[in-house]
C-alpha cells in the first residue's frame, strides 16, 4: 500500500476509517442543516442567532476538556466512545424529530446544540489518543492525516448533499440521517481486535493534581505553548465558516439552500487536498503549521472580496487547503510530543483552545457580520490568522535560531553554487 494509505494495512484502523467516513458524512450533514435552521426557518437571516448556535456547540470544551481529557487518561477509550457516540445519535434524532413535527423553537436548537457540546467535550480527547493505539507509532502521523481526509471527504459529500435535500424534503430529515449513521461507528469501535492495539491501552491511576500535570506538561515546551496560542487565535476568530459561509451566502450573494451546501462542497475540495497532501508528507510539521495559518488568513481575507457567488467560491479552496495544513501539522505536532500516560489530558487541552474558542469568537463575528456585513466579517476573523501566524514565525525562530540560520545558510550556498558563473570555453 502506498505511504499515502499507509495507515489502512491496519484492520482496526480500517474499521476506524471506514465508520468515521460515515459517521462524519452525517455530521456535515446536520450542521448544514443546523445553521440553515436557525437561519431561514427559525429566524430573519440573523449572523447573530447563528453564531450563538456555533458557540454554544462549543461553549462546554472551555470548561470540560481538561477533565473530560482526564477521563480518557484514566477509562477504557472503546468504552467510552460508545458512550458518547450513542449519546450524540441520541441528540440528533430528538432535534430531528422537533423539526419534523413542527414544534421546533430557537431554545430547543439552542439547548441541543450545547447537550451535543457536553457529549463532544468527552468524545474528543479519547477519539484524538485512540489513534496512537490503532497504529505503530512511525505511521501515527499517517493515520492522523488519514482521518483528516474522512473528516473532509465527509466535508465534501456532506454539505452539498445536505442543500439539495433540504431543497427536497426539508431540514428535520437530515439530522434523522444523521443518527443514523452514528450506527456506523458504533459497529466500527465494537468490531475491533483489541489483541492488535500498539502499546497496550495506557490507564492512569487515580490521583492529585493530575490536571496540574497535564498543563504543566504543556508549559514546560515552548514549541507546544507556540502551538496552543496559534490553534486558539485561529480556531475563535477564524474557523468560523459555519458562520461566513452561511451569512456570506444567504446575505451578501443572496442564494438560497442548494447553494449553500454548494459552498460547503467547494471548501471541501480543498481541505481535502490538503490532508491527502499531509498523509504523504514527512518531517518536521511546525513550519507548516505556521505557514498553513499564515496562508489561511490571506486567502480567506482575498475570499471575502470575490465579486461574485462563484468567485467566492472557487476561493475557498485554497483557503480550505491552507487551513487543513495548519490544523494537521498542529495535531500532528502535539499528537507525537506528548508520552503516552499525558496523552488524553494534552489532546484535551489542545481541543479546549482550538475550539473552545468558538463560543467566543462566533457570536463576535456574527454580530460583526449583522452590523458590518459578511465581508468584513471574514476579512477580520481570517486577517487576525496572519498576524498570529507572524508572531509564531518570529517565536520560533528566536527558539531555534541556531538551526534556521544553519539552514538558511545552506540554503543559500546551494543556490550560488546553482548559479555560479562559469567561463566560457576558449574554443
Amino acid at each position: 500500500m502506498s505511504r499515502m494509505f499507509a495507515s489502512l494495512s491496519e484492520p482496526n484502523y480500517r474499521l476506524w476509517f471506514l465508520g468515521g467516513l460515515v459517521s462524519n458524512t452525517g455530521a456535515w450533514m446536520q450542521r448544514t442543516a443546523q445553521d440553515w435552521l436557525v437561519l431561514t426557518e427559525l429566524t430573519n437571516h440573523s449572523g447573530t442567532a447563528t453564531g450563538i448556535v456555533t458557540g454554544l456547540q462549543f461553549l462546554p470544551m472551555l470548561f470540560l476538556s481538561p477533565y473530560a481529557g482526564l477521563v480518557a487518561d484514566r477509562m477504557d477509550k472503546l468504552k467510552l466512545l460508545k458512550i458518547t457516540q450513542a449519546l450524540s445519535g441520541i441528540i440528533a434524532l430528538a432535534l430531528g424529530l422537533l423539526v419534523l413535527t413542527g414544534t421546533a423553537e430557537l431554545w430547543h436548537v439552542y439547548a441541543l446544540a450545547f447537550a451535543l457540546g457536553v457529549v463532544t467535550s468527552f468524545d474528543n480527547p479519547p477519539r484524538q489518543a485512540l489513534v496512537n493505539e490503532l497504529v505503530a507509532h512511525p505511521m501515527v502521523p499517517n493515520a492522523v492525516s488519514l482521518n483528516s481526509t474522512s473528516f473532509n471527504a465527509a466535508r465534501l459529500i456532506g454539505p452539498g448533499l445536505s442543500g439539495l435535500l433540504i431543497a427536497a424534503v426539508g431540514t428535520g430529515w437530515m439530522f434523522v440521517l444523521n443518527a443514523a449513521s452514528y450506527v456506523a461507528v458504533i459497529g466500527a469501535l465494537m468490531a475491533m481486535k483489541r489483541e492488535r492495539f500498539y502499546g497496550g491501552t495506557v490507564k492512569v491511576e487515580r490521583h492529585k493534581g493530575q490536571l496540574r500535570e497535564g498543563l504543566s506538561y504543556v508549559l514546560h515546551d515552548r514549541t507546544l505553548v507556540m502551538v496552543f496560542v496559534l490553534a486558539f487565535v485561529v480556531g475563535t476568530f477564524g474557523m468560523n465558516f459555519p458562520v461566513y459561509n452561511a451569512v456570506m451566502t444567504a446575505s451578501v450573494f443572496h442564494a438560497e439552500a442548494d447553494a449553500y451546501g454548494i459552498v460547503g462542497t467547494i471548501m471541501a475540495v480543498g481541505t481535502l487536498g490538503g490532508a491527502l497532501a499531509a498523509a504523504g508528507r514527512q518531517g518536521s510539521r511546525v513550519k507548516w503549521a505556521v505557514g498553513g495559518a499564515a496562508l489561511f488568513g490571506v486567502f480567506g481575507a482575498v475570499a471575502a472580496w470575490m465579486p461574485g457567488f462563484w468567485w467566492f467560491a472557487l476561493m475557498l479552496i485554497p483557503t480550505g487547503f491552507a487551513s487543513i495544513t495548519f490544523l494537521n501539522s498542529a495535531n500532528v505536532t502535539v499528537q507525537m510530543s506528548v508520552a503516552p500516560q499525558y496523552r488524553g489530558r494534552v489532546m484535551a487541552l489542545y481541543i479546549m483552545v482550538v475550539q473552545g474558542g468558538t463560543p467566543i469568537g462566533s457570536p463576535i463575528m456574527g454580530w460583526v457580520a449583522e452590523v458590518f456585513g459578511g465581508r468584513w466579517a471574514l476579512t477580520i476573523g481570517t486577517g487576525v490568522c496572519t498576524i498570529a501566524a507572524l508572531w509564531a514565525l518570529v517565536f520560533w525562530s528566536r527558539e531555534h535560531r541556531g538551526v534556521v540560520g544553519d539552514r538558511w545558510k545552506t540554503y543559500t550556498t546551494r543556490a550560488r553554487e546553482r548559479v555560479r558563473w562559469r567561463p566560457r570555453n576558449a574554443d
